[in-house]
Formats: C-alpha cells, sequence, structure tokens
C-alpha cells in the first residue's frame, strides 16, 4: 500500500459517528478525515472476534502451524517496514529513520513469540493426600491447562503505531486469542496495513478486527462490551483507572495495564559522564519526549551538577528539529495542539513557581507542533512538572549527595515504570537498582529492552507485563484438573 492508498482507505471507512481529522504535526495540515466507528462497529467486531474463536478456526490449530503464520507476519513486516515507517512517521511525526529502525523490532515481535505457540504447557503433578470431604487416603493425577483468554481487546496509543500494535498483537495471537484492535484516533494509518499483512500471512477473516474512532466512544465499548473477556490497554495512567472502573461495573473483564512514567536518571560523580550527558539528554529529547520510559527527571551527583546541566543543555541546543522530510533532524513535533498545550503549560506553571529555565521553554517559530527541547532547574519535589507525566521535550536536573539521598528523590513519585544509574561502581549500582521502585532498572545504559525480559511497571505505572513469557501468559487462563487414580 502507497501512502495515499492508506489514506484513502481510511477515509472510505465506514462509521456512524462523528468526523475524525488526522493531522500532520510537523505541518498542521489535515492528511484524511474518517468518521467515528462508534458501538455499533465494536458489536460486529465483537461478533466476528467470537464466531472466529468459538469455532477454533486460529484457537484449535495446532501451535506449530499458528507459529508458521507468525513468522510469515515477520517476514512481511521486514518486506513493508519502509511503507510502515513512512505511514508512522507522517502520522507522527518521528523521523522517517527512526521509525525504520523500530520496525525490526515489530518483526522480531511476531518471531520470538511464533517460538512460543509450541511451548505452552502446563504442569503435571501425582497427588497423594489423605483428609478430604471422606477423610480417606486419595491417590490422584493433577495436571493444568493453559488457554486462550477467547476475545480480546487490544487498544493501543499514538506515540508508536506499528510498535504498541505488535507488542500486543504477538503474544495474544500466540496464545491462539480473536483480537479486537483500536489504534489511537490520532495515529489510525499503520494499522490498515498491519491488518493487511495480517490477512496476507494468514491470518483468518474474524481473528483480528479493527476498529477506529475516539477513546471515549470506540475504546469505552470496547472496554464494557460483555463479550470481551480481556483489556490490554497502553497509554495513561488517567485513562487506565477509568478502564479499571468500566471492566469492573461489566463482566469483570481481566485487564492488563501498561500506563505513564516519570523515570528518574542518576548521575553519579565517577560515571562515564560524556556517555551518561548523552544518553541523559536523548533519553528525554528523543521523539520529543513522548515516550513512557523518557528520562524526565534527572539527578546529579553535586560536584557534577553544573556539568551535566550544561551538558545537556548543551544537546537540547544543538539537535535538529524538524519535519521527517527534513535533512539532518533527529528530533519529529508534538503529536497535537492538545498535547502542545499541555506541555506549553507545564512549564509556564513552572515558571510562574519559580523554576529556571535553563533553555527551551518555547514553541518554535514554525508551523508544526513543535517544542524547543527544554531544560529546567530550581525544581522543588513538590512542584507539578516534577511529579506529573507531562510526555514532552521537558527534563528537571536536581542536585544531590548521598545514595539515601537520591533514592528518596527517585522514588517521591506515584509512578514506577523504569530508573537509570550511571556510575562506575558496580556493587552501587547493583543496590540501586534493588532500592528503585520501578518495573525496569537500566544500570549504565537507557532506553533498552529485549523481547525475553518482561516489561511492566511498579505503582500506578501499570498492571502486568509484557514481553517474555510473561506477555504470553496474561493472554491465557490456567485450568486445573484432578483425575481419580
Amino acid at each position: 500500500m502507497t501512502v495515499q492508498s492508506v489514506l484513502d482507505a481510511i477515509a472510505s471507512r465506514p462509521g456512524a459517528g462523528d468526523v475524525i481529522p488526522i493531522i500532520n504535526p510537523a505541518t498542521e495540515e489535515v492528511l484524511a478525515e474518517f468518521r467515528d466507528g462508534g458501538a455499533e462497529a465494536v458489536d460486529a467486531a465483537v461478533a466476528r472476534a467470537r464466531e472466529s474463536f468459538t469455532s477454533g478456526v486460529w484457537s484449535g490449530l495446532p501451535g506449530s502451524e499458528r507459529a508458521k503464520v507468525l513468522w510469515r507476519v515477520a517476514d512481511l513486516i521486514d518486506q513493508h517496514a519502509d511503507e510502515l515507517a513512512q505511514i508512522d512517521s507522517l502520522n507522527t511525526g518521528m523521523p522517517h529513520f527512526q521509525a525504520f529502525m523500530i520496525m525490526s523490532t515489530c518483526a522480531e515481535s511476531f518471531r520470538y513469540y511464533a517460538g512460543w505457540c509450541t511451548k505452552l504447557n502446563g504442569i503435571a503433578h501425582d497427588v497423594q493426600q489423605t483428609g478430604g470431604i471422606t477423610g480417606a487416603f486419595t491417590n490422584m493425577h493433577a495436571y493444568t491447562l493453559k488457554e486462550p483468554y477467547g476475545v480480546v481487546g487490544l487498544i493501543f496509543p499514538w506515540n508508536g503505531p506499528v510498535f504498541n500494535a505488535c507488542t500486543k498483537l504477538a503474544p495474544a495471537l500466540a496464545a491462539g486469542c480473536s483480537c479486537i484492535v483500536k489504534p489511537a484516533e490520532e495515529t489510525p494509518l499503520s494499522a490498515l496495513l498491519l491488518e493487511r499483512i495480517l490477512a496476507e500471512a494468514g491470518v483468518p477473516d474474524g481473528v483480528v478486527n479493527l476498529v477506529t474512532g475516539y477513546g471515549h466512544t470506540v475504546g469505552a465499548a470496547i472496554t464494557a462490551h460483555p463479550g470481551v473477556d480481556k483489556v490490554a490497554f497502553t497509554g495513561s495512567t488517567v485513562v487506565g483507572k477509568q478502564i479499571v472502573q468500566a471492566a469492573g461495573s461489566g463482566n469483570l473483564k481481566r485487564v492488563a495495564l501498561e500506563l505513564g512514567g516519570k523515570s528518574p536518571v542518576l548521575i553519579y560523580d565517577d560515571a562515564d559522564l560524556d556517555t551518561a550527558i548523552t544518553m541523559a539528554a536523548m533519553g528525554i529529547f528523543i521523539h520529543s519526549g513522548q515516550g513512557c520510559i523518557s528520562g524526565s527527571r534527572i539527578f546529579a551527583q553535586r560536584n557534577v551538577y553544573d556539568k551535566v546541566v550544561e551538558g545537556v543543555a548543551n544537546i537540547a541546543n544543538s539537535v535538529k528539529l524538524g519535519a521527517p522530510a527534513e535533512d539532518g533532524v533527529l528530533i519529529g513535533p508534538i503529536i497535537s495542539a492538545k498535547q502542545l498545550d499541555q506541555v506549553l503549560g507545564f512549564i509556564e506553571g513552572g515558571r510562574r513557581d519559580g523554576v529556571e529555565v535553563v533553555t527551551g521553554g518555547n514553541r518554535l517559530d514554525r508551523s508544526g507542533f513543535f517544542v524547543h527541547p527544554t531544560v529546567l532547574t530550581d525544581v522543588a519535589p513538590t512542584a507539578r512538572l516534577y511529579q506529573q507525566e507531562i510526555f514532552g521535550p521537558v527534563v528537571a536536573i536536581l542536585p544531590f549527595d548521598d545514595d539515601d539521598e537520591v533514592v528518596a528523590l527517585a522514588n517521591d513519585s506515584e509512578y514506577g515504570l523504569a530508573a537509570t544509574a550511571w556510575t562506575k561502581d558496580i556493587s552501587r549500582a547493583h543496590r540501586l537498582a534493588k532500592r528503585l521502585d520501578a518495573g525496569t532498572v537500566t544500570l549504565n545504559c537507557q532506553m533498552v529492552f529485549d523481547h525475553s525480559m518482561p516489561f511492566g511497571g511498579y505503582k500506578q505505572s501499570g498492571w502486568g507485563h509484557e514481553w517474555g513469557r510473561d506477555g504470553i501468559e496474561s493472554f491465557l487462563k490456567t485450568k486445573t484438573v484432578y483425575a481419580q487414580l
């Protein structure tokens, strides 16, 4: 599919709700418009998904057969990587080279979970006991079965459309589930191409059902629908809480949540400062800070604090912002006017509270939703921009003296998604890893992951895990069977 054919396809999708514009965040131009699918589209999608699941056309396949299909999906993602990257780049403003690099990770998601399709085994155990209802000696064989959850709703955000879709689709399909897929209303385009790739690879009709629309309409209908057995959501903590309430008031469906973050980065005076400063800066400025694990709070040991502030500010002033097609661009725009206003609102609130803006803090004087990478100091730990997720290229840098102080500062947050420590003292690094309240801790590296390792958050950063065995287990139910011998 060409970019134009994707734009034509989204515009021709049926819908009964409001007209939703798709905005190019780098130019503020309307790329296309589509109608919100609404509750009726969700009802139809759930019916198709339930029929496909009950029929066993996918859930009943041997694991080896599902694995073959998932492997073909991966190959097709590789083949269409440039097209997918072009679409995501256009839709999100992400530089094309970044979007393209992500596609190999997306393909590998399906290869990794293809390997799990034949390994979804329970446990077996011979049970011998005296007692029970009769008080007699019993000799039983017991075992567990791993079964797909059924119809699952997969709701993912705008900051990495293909990546987030593959993160959920690959394990859900490997487990044998049938899926309702809802991309963010800002970025639905690549989901159309991904839908075609899945069909071409051999995923049967009705197993993956795409519904486009707003979160408060389509997303809410998926979450509340009695025919949906589980919802997996990536997005803000505010919306995550709404999903929990809706799921609990209906059929008590299971919920998996990957939510917000306010990730701390600790830089000690014995760290490789050049590397630490570069990585800390890119860890918040890349993709304009629109990442759940972006390191938005940097803590620098006091005798290197000034050097860290200067180094991060220099990078903020030297990286090139621009549209994906512009040469040398490393950072793109904020996704929308609404998000732009939110980011600038945090900065203005900080100014009123006496925060020092070392650099940035302003919108670029050009078309598009661009915010200059912003470095803040003199930030009180009680400040709103210290405590709340900004989701923009804005970092607060604070000094610290010792381990106890910096751990207390780092953990002073309702979030607990990721944390980073830079120090050559490996013993201290591992002590910090135990003390930091975060689901992922990186030591002398930043913003890394592997398909084999689980990813999830502490506190209000989410429920459950993605990736690794935990990722596929979240789409499986466990049944225990006892047999009297």
